[in-house]
């Protein structure tokens, strides 16, 4: 019998971004650079906003590059929903496929899901894998935020 999969989810809260706004940041695939902490994220293959788009990204760490390449499986622009799958990689993914989720608050802002099911990866706890996931999605959220203040604030200036 097989190792049992890992499935989690990570769930922030923007109170001062609308849904769109986060939506914008998140549905770009290919440059997610901007909200990732990871050097490089570039198109390989296929359409922006189309199933089959496959981006390449990597970090140097420690003197080593640490690379994905990930397909988009899905994109739905009016749930605001995203899924992609990790296709080839040297961090040790086997099986590993996530969903990103924006949805807006009842009182302003949004929040964003981030979903995940995977096989165990070696080395690794599965509680490694959901902090992992929980820390990012937060570093994210502080960078897409900080973007939507900052446009805000320059719009009313400019205003």
């Amino acid at each position: 019998m097989g190792e049992e999969k890992w499935e989690g989810k990570a769930v922030v809260e923007l109170p001062g971004t609308g849904a769109e706004e986060a939506w914008g940041a998140l549905e770009d695939f290919c440059n997610l650079q901007k909200w990732f902490p990871i050097d490089t994220c570039y198109r390989l293959e296929g359409v922006a906003g189309e199933p089959g788009l496959t981006r390449y990204c990597a970090s140097d760490v420690k003197g080593a590059t640490m690379w994905a390449k990930e397909k988009l499986l899905a994109m739905d622009p009016i749930q605001r929903c995203l899924s992609y799958e990790i296709v080839e990689n040297n961090i040790g993914f086997k099986s590993y496929v996530a969903t990103f989720q924006v949805a807006p608050l009842p009182n302003g802002g949004c929040k964003i899901e981030w979903g995940f099911l995977s096989d165990p990866i070696h080395g690794w706890t599965f509680q490694d894998l959901k902090g992992y996931v929980d820390s990012t999605l937060h570093f994210m959220a502080n960078k897409i935020q900080l973007a939507s203040s900052n446009s805000s604030s320059s719009s009313a200036s400019a205003a």
